[in-house]
């Protein structure tokens, strides 16, 4: 009976590590946040997603300004939708930039191509969500968007 109970709970933090859950949600958030305070950074918005491109969590710090949502929500939605980073976009966007302006008119333009939109994969590889965050320089709000995700113990994709 004792082998077949710790069967179980293996398989519940298993299963709890596959899962993007509120609380992880907002673990990522506060941890993006802390770090943008500890490097003097803008204020930011940060954005978590699920892995079908519905929001899990949003925060917005005192001073970001009101296009920051949407921003964010861009950087991760066009992250999850595509499988790749918004960094990865932003390539894209430069090699192939035919595709990319058919793909921003493809979904009326919810897509940012520029770095702060982070890929949340499990430990198996699983896409799990998105981080998305605006505020600064985009190479710092990719930067807090990572130290969110590794605080849970998920795997970022850039």
């Amino acid at each position: 009976m004792a082998a077949t109970a710790a069967a179980v709970e293996i398989t519940t933090r298993e299963h709890e590590m596959k899962e993007l859950t509120l609380e992880k949600a907002n673990i990522i958030i506060n941890t993006a946040t802390n770090k943008a305070r500890k490097l003097n950074l803008a204020p930011l918005t940060v954005v978590v997603l699920d892995a079908s491109g519905h929001l899990k969590a949003m925060q917005r710090e005192d001073g970001a300004t009101m296009i920051r949502q949407q921003i964010a929500i861009a950087k991760a939605w066009g992250a999850v939708s595509m499988g790749i980073s918004s960094r990865s976009l932003a390539s894209v966007a430069v090699e192939r930039p035919d595709f990319m302006n058919a793909l921003l008119n493809m979904t009326d333009g919810k897509i940012m191509p520029v770095p702060g939109g982070v890929l949340i994969r499990d430990t198996k590889n699983n896409l799990i969500g998105a981080v998305g965050i605006s505020g600064d320089i985009s190479d710092q709000d990719e930067r807090c968007a990572i130290a969110g995700i590794e605080a849970v113990g998920f795997i970022a994709g850039v």
